[in-house]
Formats: structure tokens, C-alpha cells, sequence
């Protein structure tokens, strides 16, 4: 009988954590610049295989970069 992870070979488990790892900080970058403290405690607790951050990175984070451009006094000449 195959218990854990015997039956997976090394490379691919090796390539699944510097996947999660590379989304993982890209995204905690990410929502720590747009100041987004409940975003960055999710994706720091949450470990999905870089699937949350993506979802982040697509939809969310470029919400958060709109609402500080728009927030942002225009300068009059």
C-alpha cells in the first residue's frame, strides 16, 4: 500500500514549492505596498499552491492600486 507522498517524485514536489513560494511572495509584496492588512495575514496563513495568490494578483490587488491613484490630490499649475 502507498502511504504520503512515496508514489511523487522529488523534482515535482521540489517544483510545487518554489511555485507556491514565488506567488506567495510576489503577492505578500504586493498587498503589503497597497497597504492591505487583511489580504496580507490570508496570504501568509493560507497555503494553496499559489492559487489564492493569483486570484489576488488578478483581481484584487489592481482594485486597491485604482482606489490610492484616485485618492491621490491633483497637483494645479
Amino acid at each position: 500500500m502507498i502511504t504520503g507522498l512515496e508514489w511523487m517524485p522529488v523534482w515535482l514536489i521540489v517544483a510545487v514549492i518554489v511555485w507556491s513560494l514565488i506567488w506567495k511572495a510576489f503577492a505578500l509584496w504586493k498587498s503589503a505596498r497597497n497597504n492591505q492588512k487583511i489580504w496580507f495575514i490570508v496570504l501568509l496563513v493560507a497555503n494553496t499552491i499559489g492559487l489564492l495568490e493569483i486570484l489576488y494578483l488578478r483581481f484584487w490587488q489592481k482594485k486597491a492600486a485604482a482606489r490610492k491613484a484616485r485618492a491621490k490630490p491633483k497637483k494645479r499649475k
